[in-house]
């Protein structure tokens, strides 16, 4: 099954773009579903039709669309662990309307996202989903989560595990903490194995993120950054869509102001093509009237000029690569500087930081028994530089 997940800046027309290839892609027969994770709750209003229960809405043969909806996702799983982290406030003495605000589970609309993702890939008759996703910030925080939640489950899990055989009722009820009760591991073992379902789905090859953005300085230096930072957590961005571009006919030449924005336009589309090198950039024309329901997105689609956006993905992902008397470890990260890197070692891990974004990478088990020797950022990639261990690895 194919994924499609648009992002971008606020405001540039990424439902807009999304609703587009859904509709071109069901009218050309894959049968599709568009879903929203964005709490704007604009997909309906831009298909010209009500998403609301949180289940797919037939909009026309072979085109579905769905809202997610967090409470309904989440509330029977949820309110198990949150009972019980209210039972534990309580003997701590803290009062209930304050506990019942500490145990809100944040990021409670990304998790609710990524079940139905996975929900609807696993389980919907569908050969195509395509996820219109929030603001960038709130897409990355997103598609990090899977990876950065299950990491946390494993080591949580067999904690909680030993917690309980060690801590029998009665050592329990000296110490004034209750035990979590079976449902809840339960609930928490559901959530870990769910989480790295969401990560095989998002890393597979037929699973691919699309930029969209608008001929303007400040939006295309948020797009270069979101770029790099997609990179960093494994995700390949096999698209970037250019919205809004004055058509020639437009300017005319006859009124300055047009004429302005046209240069400026065609600056900005140089510095797109100069940034994305190797990605194809679709090009959108900026339209008389805004494009609301099935005929008008479809219409949108026929107008972009640019790479076929159905077309297979190039995946890149992390490799590992032999040199000389060690290995190295690549890792695709374009438009990255050294001066932003930073990396740790920790144990069988390595944290990799670029801007304000962290990755936690479980290295394979060669470079286990590996240390760093270096690293550096060129031609778009990172490359770490690992030796074997003298102390561990095996001496002919």
């Amino acid at each position: 099954m194919r994924v499609i997940l648009f992002t971008g800046k606020g405001g540039v027309g990424k439902t807009t773009t999304a609703a587009a290839t859904a509709v071109h892609a069901a009218r050309s027969g894959v049968k599709t579903l568009v879903m929203s994770t964005d709490a704007a709750h604009s997909l309906g209003d831009t298909l010209g039709l009500g998403l609301d229960g949180g289940v797919p809405h037939e909009v026309e043969p072979g085109l579905s669309a769905l809202q997610v909806s967090a409470p309904r996702l989440l509330g029977a799983s949820w309110q198990v662990v949150q009972d019980y982290l209210l039972s534990v406030l309580e003997t701590l003495g803290v009062e209930g309307v304050v506990a019942e605000e500490l145990t809100r589970l944040p990021g409670a609309e990304e998790v609710a996202a990524l079940i139905e993702l996975r929900n609807q890939v696993e389980s919907g008759p569908w050969d195509l989903v395509v996820v219109d996703c929030a603001p960038t910030a709130e897409t990355l925080r997103l598609l990090a989560l899977p990876e950065a939640l299950a990491w946390h489950l494993e080591r949580l899990l067999p904690a909680q595990r030993r917690l309980i055989r060690t801590l029998r009722p009665a050592a329990a009820a000296a110490a004034g903490v209750p035990l979590p009760q079976p449902g809840v591991l339960r609930a928490v073992s559901g959530w870990h194995h769910q989480m790295r379902e969401v990560q095989h789905i998002l890393t597979d090859p037929q699973t691919s993120v699309r930029l969209v953005l608008t001929p303007e300085r400040v939006v295309v230096a948020e797009s270069r950054r979101t770029w790099t930072s997609l990179s960093l957590y494994g995700f390949v961005v096999d698209a970037v869509v250019v919205n809004r571009i004055f058509p020639d006919e437009a300017v005319g030449g006859r009124s300055p102001w047009l004429a302005a924005w046209r240069a400026a336009q065609q600056a900005g589309l140089a510095e797109v093509h100069e940034s994305f090198a190797g990605v194809p950039v679709v090009r959108t024309p900026y339209l008389p009237s805004e494009p609301v329901g099935p005929d008008a997105l479809a219409a949108l689609a026929r107008s972009q000029a640019g790479e076929d956006l159905m077309a297979p993905v190039v995946h890149r992902g992390m490799t590992v690569e032999r040199a000389g008397d060690g290995f190295e470890l690549v890792l695709p990260l374009p438009l990255a500087h050294a001066r932003d890197l930073s990396l740790q070692r920790r144990d069988d891990e390595l944290l990799v930081g670029m801007g304000d974004h962290r990755r936690l990478l479980t290295l394979p088990s060669v470079l286990q028994r590996c240390v760093v020797q270096g690293a550096s950022v060129r031609g778009g990639l990172l490359r770490v530089r690992f030796v074997p261990d003298q102390e561990v690895w095996p001496r002919g």
